[in-house]
């Protein structure tokens, strides 16, 4: 039976051609080059390769978006947007890289900025009380 640390270094893959209707949870990183329609949450990195597409939200521990996404992105570390990436949607993210060409339709907020705010609304409402 394979350990967890060598399961971490798995990266599944949706080749191209491929649709996926529904939610896709995993551990380590994930490839898609196919077509995703519902949410995906990982806990290692998502690249969406030239061909995927993403119809859905996205929770990773990074990602790399090369195809095209429409739904939130959260990520915990970095978000990369490719020269050739088309995103729809709001975004959170601790670091963000855009290279030029990529298309991004949405809000962008940092993880800091959204911990302080859940911050002072939970101080708010124990002050309330």
């Amino acid at each position: 039976m394979a350990k967890f640390s060598e399961m971490e270094t798995i990266i599944n893959t949706i080749a191209k051609g491929t649709t996926i209707k529904g939610v896709i949870t995993a551990v380590g990183d994930f490839r898609l080059d196919g077509v995703l329609e519902g949410n995906i949450t990982l806990n290692g990195k998502l690249v969406v390769g030239e061909s995927g597409y993403v119809k859905g939200n996205v929770v990773c521990q990074n990602a790399n978006i090369i195809g095209k996404v429409e739904g939130n992105i959260s990520v915990k570390e970095l978000l990369s947007l490719n020269g050739t990436a088309n995103v729809k949607g709001d975004i959170v993210i601790n670091r963000l890289s855009i290279e030029p060409g990529a298309t991004f339709s949405g809000t962008c907020r940092m993880l800091d900025e959204v911990r302080r705010e859940r911050e002072a609304q939970e101080a708010a409402a124990e002050q309330q009380q």
